[in-house]
């Protein structure tokens, strides 16, 4: 479980606006969110499976994630506080 402030990260050139303890919010990642992904406390991505890049780095990093969601980055504006709760599968916001 994680809390935290929305980042919503379309493409790899935005990855610079994550700060430590925010939740990183993209369609997928790749290699070039890595430097992002390590100051997120959790990942929440629109694609992916248990052998995405996005869940392969979680597990790695030991952060919660939750995958193919179809709609985080719609749903989800920066500055969002919300809380991820990778247990149940839930992103809630919080305010």
């Amino acid at each position: 479980m994680a809390r935290g402030m929305v980042k919503v990260v379309i493409a790899a050139h935005e990855i610079g606006k994550v700060k430590e303890g925010d939740i990183l919010v993209a369609p997928s990642t790749a290699p070039s969110y890595i430097m992002g992904m390590k100051k997120a406390a959790a990942f929440v991505t629109d694609e992916g499976g248990i052998t995405s890049h996005t869940s392969i780095v979680a597990r790695e990093m030991k952060k919660p994630c939750l995958i193919g969601t179809k709609i985080a980055t719609k749903v989800f504006k920066d500055g969002d506080y919300v809380e991820v709760d990778a247990d149940k599968g839930i992103v809630r916001i919080i305010k």
